[in-house]
């Protein structure tokens, strides 16, 4: 997984998890399910991100 990836995947986290707790501090269940869902995208963002890396060692080990 190259750096700007995780870092991006890690920002969307972020916002998300922001998003959430301003949804709950104001009661905003809307805002709090948009912060859910930010969080959602980067977690499944990051699972595909680390089934490339695990193919891609995968062919460096078959190909060495």
């Amino acid at each position: 997984m190259g750096i700007a990836d995780k870092l991006s995947n890690k920002v969307e986290d972020l916002k998300g998890k922001g998003k959430e707790g301003a949804g709950k501090a104001t009661g905003d269940e809307q805002l709090q399910a948009e912060g859910k869902a930010d969080q959602a995208s980067a977690s499944i963002k990051d699972g595909v991100e680390k089934v490339k890396d695990a193919a891609k060692d995968l062919k460096d080990g078959l190909t060495k």
